[in-house]
């Protein structure tokens, strides 16, 4: 906290102004919180995360382990892994084929040769 924020609101530590936080506009809270050295914002690449939230809940949607959907479509299990916890993104080959174990999900275990007793 500057001298300058501080000489301004002394007696008022611990306390929130409620009245001045409402008339900021925007851009105002967002060049505090980047002004803020020891607070610095997080930026998010939610695009990041796409292709590792996608892979877990084709997965899980399909009610198989790890273990059970890399044999049942052939994906070696430590890429499988990398994927999930975002080790590594499936490239854009990969990226088809889930869409597509996602969209039909029996038929591609049925041409793999792979489709489960149950």
């Amino acid at each position: 906290m500057s001298k300058k924020h501080m000489t301004k609101h002394a007696g008022t530590e611990g306390k929130t102004d409620w009245d001045r936080l409402r008339a900021m506009s925007d851009a105002d809270a967002e060049a505090g919180a980047l002004a803020d050295k020891d607070n610095p914002p997080v930026v998010m690449d939610r695009s990041a995360m796409a292709p590792v939230a996608r892979v877990k809940v084709i997965r899980r949607a399909l009610h198989l382990t790890q273990e059970e959907f890399a044999v049942r479509y052939r994906i070696p299990l430590g890429t499988l892994r990398d994927w999930e916890q975002g080790r590594t993104e499936p490239d854009q080959a990969a990226q088809a084929y889930l869409q597509v174990i996602a969209k039909e999900p029996e038929t591609v275990s049925r041409a793999l040769g792979t489709r489960s007793a149950a």
